[in-house]
């Protein structure tokens, strides 16, 4: 995976995103990904930016492509963290 540098008032909002879910646990699923995560031994940064990449991609996906948003691609996203599609968009918590 190659660390992309991006905006950082993006990458603030899609964290918000990711923290809003967690907290109004909607999706479930990615409430139940970071608590996975903090298990297997990710900080709480460190999930929070695995799963703000699987939000940016489907962001990326809905705007660019003209897709609607897609819950099952996004939890099939969500259950293969940390791996991500190559290529993909990641947030890292450096960027």
């Amino acid at each position: 995976m190659t660390d992309q540098k991006g905006n950082p008032r993006i990458k603030a909002m899609i964290l918000e995103v990711v923290a809003n879910q967690i907290r109004e646990n909607d999706p479930p699923e990615t409430k139940r990904t970071y608590n996975r995560l903090i298990q297997e031994g990710h900080s709480d940064e460190d999930a929070r930016c695995l799963i703000g990449s699987v939000v940016a991609i489907e962001v990326f996906d809905i705007l660019k492509k003209k897709e609607a948003f897609n819950l099952t691609d996004f939890v099939q996203a969500l259950n293969n963290l940390p791996e991500l599609p190559i290529g993909e968009i990641e947030i890292s918590p450096d960027s």
